[in-house]
Formats: C-alpha cells, sequence, structure tokens
C-alpha cells in the first residue's frame, strides 16, 4: 500500500498501486475490483485516488509517431508535456492547449480536458484531440472520435477516467517560429478594468490575469492582466535570431520543507499580494520572455505545495456564465478580501465558447484561488459556492477535493447524465474514484 494525495495533499488515501507498462498489464488488472488511473499525480484533490487500486500509468510514457507536416503525434497515456516540448519545440512545435505545469500526463490532460491561457480563442485540450483508445471494463480496447464512439470520446474528455483507462491518443500540435513569447502586462487597478481589459483583447492569443484577492475597498480585485504571443525571430534581440528556439533552461528550485501553519497568515498574504502587484505593475508594458517562464513560472519551485503545511491545500475553481460573471466574480473576490484569507495564488482567465459532454469550460471567466487546509477556509469555500451556484457556475473536477455532492448536481445538472451512462455502461463497476464516490459519479 502506498499513501497517496493529489497536488493539494489532501485528503490523502493509503492506495494498492499497480504500475502499468504495457496494454496487458493495464487488462491484467481489471478484475472484481474498481481501479482508477493515475497520471503524474498532478490533479489537486481526490479525483486519481482509489484505495483498491490505482493504476500507475507513467510506465507507458513512449512517443510513437509524428508527422513532421502537420504536427500530428500519436503517443502513450504517460508521456508528459514536459516530454512533447523537450522533444518539438526545437522542431518548431509547441501544445496547442497547455494548463498551468508541464508536468501533466497526455492521459490526465486529456481526462481533466486541460485548458489554458487560449481558450477564449482555441477551447480546451480536446479541440486538439484526434481519436484516444480507451481500455474498458471487458479488457477491449475501443478507438473513439468525434465521428466513431463519439459518446464514449465526449464523455472521457472531462470524465476524470472514469469511462475507461485511456491507453493512446492522437494530439495535434501548434507550429511556432521560437521558444519565446511576446508578453504584454496591463496593471489595472479594479476587477473591473480587468475584465474590461480582457474583452478588449479578446483577439489576444493568450490572456490571463493575477488578482489581489487581499485587498479589499477602491482597489478591490486590482490585477496583473498578461497578453502573449509566440514570438516570431525577426521580434527578437539580434542575438537571438539565428537560434530562436535556444531558450536556457533554468535550474529550478525546490521548497526543502513543510512551512509551518502559522506562516501563512492574514499579514503575510496580504503583503505578498502587495509586493507582487507593485514589482509587477513596474514591469507593465512589453516584453520578450521564455516559454517556461510564461506558461510554467510555478513549475520552477519544485514542491511549491509544501508552502502550505502538512495539512495541504485545497484549490477553489469555478466558471461563471458571461451574462453574470462581472458581478459574480465581484461577489467572489469581495468575499474572499473580506474574510482576510486571500490567496497568493489568484488567476482569472477568459473562456470561449465550448459545446462539450462533461468538460469544464463554459463562454465567461473562471477563477482559481488556493487556500490551505483548515476550518477556516473550508467555510470560506462554503460562501464561495453559494455565490458560483448563484450565478449559475460550475466546478472544476481536476482542481476539487472538497465540493458536496449536492453542490455539484445543482452546479452540473450533466452529473446525471454522466451518471446514469456509466451505469448503463457499466463503466462504474471497473472504474471509480473517491472523487466519483463523493460526488455520486
Amino acid at each position: 500500500m502506498s499513501i497517496l494525495s493529489g497536488w493539494g495533499r489532501t485528503p490523502k488515501a493509503a492506495c494498492h498501486v499497480v504500475r502499468a507498462r504495457t496494454e496487458g498489464d493495464v487488462a491484467a488488472s481489471l478484475g472484481d475490483t474498481t481501479l482508477i488511473a493515475r497520471g503524474n499525480g498532478r490533479s489537486y484533490g481526490d479525483s486519481a485516488l482509489n484505495p483498491a487500486l490505482t493504476l500507475d500509468m507513467r510506465g507507458m510514457d513512449r512517443m510513437l509517431s509524428f508527422d513532421a507536416e502537420s504536427g500530428t503525434l500519436v503517443a502513450e497515456a504517460g508521456v508528459l508535456l514536459e516530454d512533447i516540448i523537450d522533444t518539438f519545440l526545437p522542431h518548431g512545435w509547441f501544445p496547442a492547449v497547455t494548463p498551468g505545469t508541464k508536468f501533466v500526463s497526455l492521459g490526465g490532460a486529456i481526462a481533466a480536458d486541460v485548458h489554458g491561457k487560449n481558450h477564449h480563442r482555441d477551447g480546451a485540450f480536446g479541440s486538439f484531440v484526434d481519436w484516444i483508445e480507451v481500455m474498458g471494463a471487458d479488457g477491449q480496447v475501443t478507438r473513439a472520435s468525434r465521428d466513431g464512439n463519439s459518446d464514449l470520446f465526449g464523455f472521457t474528455l472531462g470524465g476524470m477516467g472514469l469511462t475507461g483507462v485511456i491507453l493512446r491518443a492522437q494530439i495535434r500540435l501548434r507550429r511556432v517560429e521560437s521558444g519565446w513569447i511576446v508578453q504584454q502586462t496591463l496593471p489595472t487597478g479594479t476587477l473591473e478594468e480587468a475584465i474590461d481589459a480582457f474583452e478588449a483583447n479578446l483577439d489576444a492569443l493568450y490572456s490571463v490575469a493575477w488578482i489581489d484577492s487581499a485587498t479589499q475597498g477602491r482597489h478591490l480585485g486590482r490585477s496583473l492582466v498578461m497578453l502573449g504571443h509566440h514570438a516570431t525571430p525577426d521580434q527578437l534581440p539580434s542575438d537571438k535570431r539565428r537560434t530562436p528556439f535556444a531558450v536556457k533552461r533554468k535550474r529550478a528550485k525546490r521548497v526543502p520543507l513543510d512551512f509551518p501553519g502559522f506562516a501563512l497568515n492574514r499579514y503575510s498574504v496580504r503583503a505578498f499580494n502587495e509586493l507582487y502587484y507593485r514589482m509587477g505593475a513596474r514591469k507593465a508594458g512589453r516584453a520578450i520572455v521564455d516559454w517556461d517562464t510564461y506558461f510554467y513560472p510555478l513549475d520552477a519551485i519544485l514542491d511549491w505545495n509544501r508552502i502550505y503545511g502538512k495539512r495541504g491545500f485545497f484549490q477553489f475553481q469555478c466558471a461563471l456564465p458571461t451574462d453574470t460573471a462581472r458581478a459574480g466574480m465581484h461577489q467572489l473576490v469581495e468575499r474572499i478580501a473580506a474574510s482576510g484569507q486571500g490567496s497568493f495564488l489568484s488567476v482569472l482567465k477568459r473562456f470561449g465558447a465550448q459545446e462539450s459532454r462533461f468538460s469544464f469550460p463554459q463562454e465567461g471567466y473562471t477563477l482559481a484561488l488556493d487556500f490551505p487546509a483548515n476550518d477556516r477556509s473550508l467555510e470560506l469555500m462554503d460562501a464561495l459556492d453559494r455565490i458560483t451556484l448563484e450565478n449559475g457556475g460550475r466546478f472544476y473536477l481536476a482542481k476539487d477535493g472538497r465540493v458536496p455532492r449536492t453542490v455539484f448536481s445543482q452546479a452540473d445538472p450533466r452529473a446525471a447524465e454522466f451518471a446514469a451512462l456509466r451505469r448503463e455502461q457499466g463503466w462504474d463497476r471497473a472504474f471509480a474514484s473517491l472523487q466519483s464516490e463523493r460526488l455520486g459519479l
């Protein structure tokens, strides 16, 4: 047995773990008990935990084929985005959609249908998946796409591993001309101004905002909105133009120990938010930054989840539809700031239109925040749940480790359809997680 958790380090569970290296290993794991496939453990809560059997897919990490003309890659589920970038960026290809960490597995990215800073333009990860191969409860492997076995395809995207074990997939990468990003930083004095900045820059390929969630009053929700696009060689300084993909990798720092619980308090969080905003505001304007800095700033700090102490942390992430997002986001940020429990990591993004069977995004805005795992945070997040429901929002399963079943079912009526399909197909008797049991999926 192994003690496992998600990236939030809570909840923890003793799980029987088997590492799969071949399709045969996956088939041999199917039996009398349920299982859940687990990639690199970067979902935050309990979605990749099953005490009976957690199937470690990191042994299936082979890239099988690549078309250098179209950027089409076929790879096994355990391949990391980091592997894909290291292999193909030097040849002018980059993931078309990426979350905030490159340490997520391909299977995990599909199971969560992760999104990035370009959802408003390009949609989620699944928009660039051509097909997936999934092993079902009977050990049979089915290839699913938009044109064939479309129910399986649609519910596997965002289905958190509950439709079967993802073995392989074909995805499309994005052609780029350098390893650099042209970033424009726009400081805003309020949350309202930040949303205005998003709306005025819907043509930007990438957009994201860090929000000061600790300041109240006339500067409520002041933000740093960061726009970006892949730099062309002529946009680079002269010393980088001849080798536009030569980006020096920075040596990652590591958090060496668990921070004590008292280190995170309203004063330290408020001080951090004040400093971070002022430093960002001084860098306002256009800059050339490397791809790693722009997309994955937290990856530069290994084990950064230890700053929340041994008890870990919860991430709250919701998406509000366009018609309620402006007022609803104001209510959320106002409630957080008033609580004195502002987050270090408060991220706002614009979502575009998305029609999907069970994936998280909906057109509007999404807000993500981290809170230490304690009673005060749980009380605050209960209040944030209510605000989300009142504004027609929904919750992100890849970040969730605590939303009550009644709240989730109210927020996302698609859950009932998904649960019914799982029963009908027999998926519920073979594939389950602590999250699916908690939410009644």
